[in-house]
């Protein structure tokens, strides 16, 4: 039983990663490990920072 939970487990963060659910708590890592002086941004900011951004700069997504 533990090799399919950790196998069910191991498919959901595979796929946030693959839809970006995930993104928020990536930046947060890569906003503290490299110092970036001030707050970050909340999560609210960020998501709305990032459809700001593909809005004006489409690249190849499938919607």
């Amino acid at each position: 039983m533990n090799t399919v939970t950790t196998g069910l487990k191991g498919f959901a963060a595979y796929m946030r990663s693959l839809m970006g659910a995930d993104a928020y708590q990536k930046y947060l890592e890569h906003f503290e490990s490299t110092g970036h002086p001030g707050p970050a941004m909340t999560e609210r900011q960020f998501w709305r920072d990032r459809m700001d951004r593909q809005d004006t700069n489409p690249q190849g997504r499938c919607c």
